[in-house]
């Protein structure tokens, strides 16, 4: 059948520049660069604009930019309508994507602005005066008893980072063995956490990452075992995730190679299904269940998170939450990316999570049980920025994901699901694999961290403010730039202008 697609991009190359090195060939898994005995011939049809091929010509002879053919422009049936609709009529199946949504939806984030102080509230200069980062993750008593400077209270088991920004769940399967060690070697440096995602914690990590890994207990339940809970440092049940609320994940069997086989414990080469719901959970009770039998299994020793995906009553659903015994709640907003996800159930399911924050927030301040958990936000957190705001939101930290894959070399093909990833992040194949060396990527972790840490600092001074722990939920230093009143009173903020 001849495919009626437009290409996706073109690739042209600079003939004066270009001296047959074959670097291109090499470096390119999609077949879009071949030797025919005399020439590299180009097939710009099958390029997905992963640039790798760019970056590594030595002498810059090439250039992908988008294909600049287009259907005659109609506003309603536009080019990416069109082009999906073909796509169906010739596969016959759901259309796949990675990553988030880029759909042009308002960024919330980018409609809010951070307050400063001046004359009466001085500054804070972090050159010279300390900034506390230093953030707790867990439940936190309502009062401390304190008799003869020794504390009665018992404190529940916290997560103590040294800045308040986490590496999301990407599971080993999803992303290749290196990505997955440069995501621990980074934590462990920094002195934050990473989370394993649903795919397990590989058996030779456990000793040296179990510290700082986050270990997940989904659906499928892979990997799930006593060693497995007991060498992390928290558990987080998976309930859903932004890129596809409501659905389960699917990990095709060309992808489960022996050392993903004994991670996971399922046979070699079957695919890891996980279904939509836990089949042992359908109630608040039944969630109080599991939760409490996760505590048991670790002699109580090990914060409990549940994850869940930023929905339109994520705040009733979270209430419940903390009501059952979860001493983290993640909320995962529609900007949240996957290795796989059903393009239509990431583009068009769920809620921003500058929205799902404030609400959920609220909600428990209301119902006095904010202290009785932590909310960690997750799904597009794109800068140091972004970080600042989601606290002073009401969030206790943010996981990162997309922009952790982007820093170890992610170009944001949106391909991820064919397991051909070029810079050897979301692939399975060794020889691409071994393109993502960890201990370069896990510097590069490292670098982004110190960067947007520093950064973090510098806006807190800039607030009067000295303790990221003084910022959770402080919305009276946001104002709302460009919004509807109604999504001012959603976030809970004024409008540029107004003042204390």
């Amino acid at each position: 059948m001849k495919s009626h697609l437009l290409p996706e991009f073109f690739v042209e190359r600079i003939e004066d520049r270009c001296d047959r090195c074959g670097v291109c060939v090499k470096q390119c898994p999609w077949g879009v660069f071949s030797w025919n005995g005399t020439e590299i011939m180009i097939d710009y049809t099958k390029c997905v604009g992963c640039q790798r091929c760019v970056i590594y010509c030595p002498n810059k002879a090439l250039i992908v930019k988008p294909y600049e053919g287009s259907y005659r422009p109609n506003a309603y049936w536009t080019k990416e309508i069109i082009s999906d609709i073909k796509k169906q009529a010739e596969q016959g199946g759901v259309i796949l994507t990675g990553t988030g949504s880029d759909k042009p939806y308002r960024i919330y984030f980018d409609h809010i602005l951070l307050n400063a102080s001046q004359v009466t509230n001085p500054s804070i200069d972090p050159l010279r005066e300390p900034m506390e980062l230093r953030t707790f993750i867990g439940r936190k008593p309502d009062r401390l008893e304190i008799e003869d400077l020794d504390i009665r209270t018992e404190i529940s088991p916290n997560l103590v980072i040294e800045t308040p920004i986490m590496f999301a769940g990407m599971s080993y399967g999803a992303i290749s063995y290196n990505a997955f060690l440069s995501l621990a070697m980074a934590a462990k440096e920094f002195g934050t956490k990473f989370c394993t995602g649903e795919g397990g914690l590989p058996r030779d990590m456990r000793e040296e990452y179990g510290e700082v890994a986050i270990v997940q207990c989904a659906s499928g339940r892979f990997g799930v075992d006593p060693e497995y809970l007991n060498c992390a440092c928290a558990i987080e049940i998976k309930i859903g995730q932004g890129a596809k609320p409501g659905i389960g994940g699917h990990l095709p069997g060309e992808k489960v190679s022996a050392k993903i086989s004994e991670t996971r414990m399922i046979p070699e080469g079957t695919d890891a299904l996980s279904p939509a719901p836990h089949h042992d959970i359908y109630s608040i009770e039944d969630l109080a269940m599991l939760i409490y039998a996760l505590k048991e299994a670790t002699n109580y020793e090990k914060p409990v998170f549940v994850k869940i995906a930023a929905v339109h009553n994520v705040a009733s659903i979270a209430s419940g939450i903390v009501r059952a015994g979860a001493d983290a709640i993640v909320i995962d907003g529609f900007r949240g990316g996957t290795g796989a996800s059903p393009k239509v159930m990431r583009d068009h399911v769920g809620i921003p999570i500058e929205m799902a924050i404030a609400v959920v927030d609220q909600r428990l301040r209301e119902e006095g049980i904010r202290q009785k958990c932590s909310i960690i936000a997750s799904g597009g957190i794109r800068c140091s920025a972004d970080v600042v705001k989601a606290i002073a939101l009401g969030a206790d930290a943010v996981y990162i994901g997309t922009a952790a894959l982007i820093a170890m070399g992610c170009t944001m093909c949106q391909k991820c699901y064919t397991g051909k990833c070029a810079w050897g992040i979301c692939t399975q194949d060794e020889k691409l694999a071994k393109r993502l060396n960890p201990k370069v990527a896990s510097k590069r972790l490292v670098n982004l961290l110190r960067g947007w840490s520093l950064e973090i600092k510098d806006m807190l001074g800039g607030m009067g403010i000295n303790a990221i722990e003084s910022l959770r939920g402080n919305r009276e230093h946001l104002r709302g730039v460009g919004l509807e009143s109604w999504e001012l009173e959603i976030l809970g903020i004024k409008g540029v202008g107004e003042g204390f």
